[in-house]
């Protein structure tokens, strides 16, 4: 089969790479407008069977229904688009037409693993679950103003496989955040700190921390709690952890989402291209914004706020 690739940045760049490897793939077409591959050659990619967008989030809307109007099926990076609008839009544009969604988490053996234990009632009745995801760097101060805020950028991740293991909906957030680092995130408008407490809708509750500044390394995990026993994910011996009890960082912990997470990432690409099963739709990644727009207004606003307050 014949596929194209919008955007050769670092997960753009990667996707080429697994692409260009693939055993279904015959030829890679691949468009960024300042960089190059060595795993495709230059050209139209709505030109192709299936696409893969990976470019800028102003971007992927417009593409998004471009490749539906053609009847190409769509694998694009998380988000949709930069607004619950947009999206509902490229929801009723969709037509019909296979699009999905990169939350690669679902892909990753330790949160699959975590999703069959809920469903299989291993852990007994769920009653808690804890989130985090805090990167070792912050990202380049232009890029702020445009991400959407940490709870649309960085935790909607969290809120999608929260969504996706857990198989309940959450029905309010109460996000705090802080700045600890550079002026450029309160200049934004956004926080470098961040941590909120979730309700599901069976009255389970999750908490969430993240941050810009995690001097240890690359850290995503996930801990769920139920009446049986505990599982956690995120926990491997790279894990960016230190304890009073005896277990020390690693000599080479993760240093970044695109390490952490390659095979996740080859592995819903593959799924993607054979038209399989588990890749996130439209619908959920909708749910997942709803969630990150009700943790940002409860942000900005210091109070709890229901999801049913953002919902169009």
């Amino acid at each position: 089969m014949r596929v194209g690739l919008f955007g050769l940045g670092r997960i753009g760049a990667f996707h080429a790479a697994t692409m260009a490897a693939h055993p279904l793939v015959d030829e890679l077409i691949v468009a960024d407008p300042v960089r190059t591959s060595p795993y495709g050659r230059p050209g139209d990619p709505f030109e192709s069977d299936a696409v893969v967008i990976a470019t800028p989030t102003s971007t992927h809307a417009e593409l998004i229904v471009r490749a539906c109007a053609l009847g190409i099926p769509v694998l694009c990076e998380k988000p949709v688009a930069g607004t619950v609008g947009e999206t509902v839009k490229v929801l009723e544009a969709r037509a019909g037409n296979r699009v999905h969604v990169g939350f690669q988490r679902r892909f990753d053996p330790g949160y699959a693993a975590a999703a069959r234990a809920v469903r299989d009632g291993e852990l007994g009745d769920l009653h808690r679950v804890h989130l985090v995801t805090a990167d070792p760097t912050p990202p380049p101060a232009a890029y702020i103003p445009l991400s959407g805020g940490i709870f649309r950028d960085c935790h909607v991740h969290d809120f999608d496989v929260l969504r996706w293991v857990t198989g309940r909906e959450v029905v309010s957030v109460y996000a705090r955040g802080a700045n600890r680092g550079a002026a450029f995130f309160a200049e934004a408008g956004d926080v470098d700190t961040s941590a909120a407490l979730l309700t599901l809708d069976d009255g389970t509750l999750a908490t969430l921390q993240g941050s810009r500044y995690n001097g240890g390394g690359y850290d995503v995990r996930m801990e769920l709690a139920g009446t049986r026993r505990t599982q956690a994910v995120g926990l491997g011996p790279r894990a960016p952890l230190h304890t009073t009890e005896g277990l020390r960082e690693p000599d080479d912990p993760w240093p970044d989402f695109v390490t952490r997470f390659a095979t996740a990432y080859r592995d819903e690409i593959d799924c993607f291209l054979r038209g399989g099963q588990g890749l996130c739709s439209i619908e959920d990644a909708l749910e997942a914004l709803y969630v990150a727009e009700a943790a940002d207004l409860s942000l900005r606003e210091g109070r709890p706020v229901d999801v049913a307050e953002v919902r169009r």
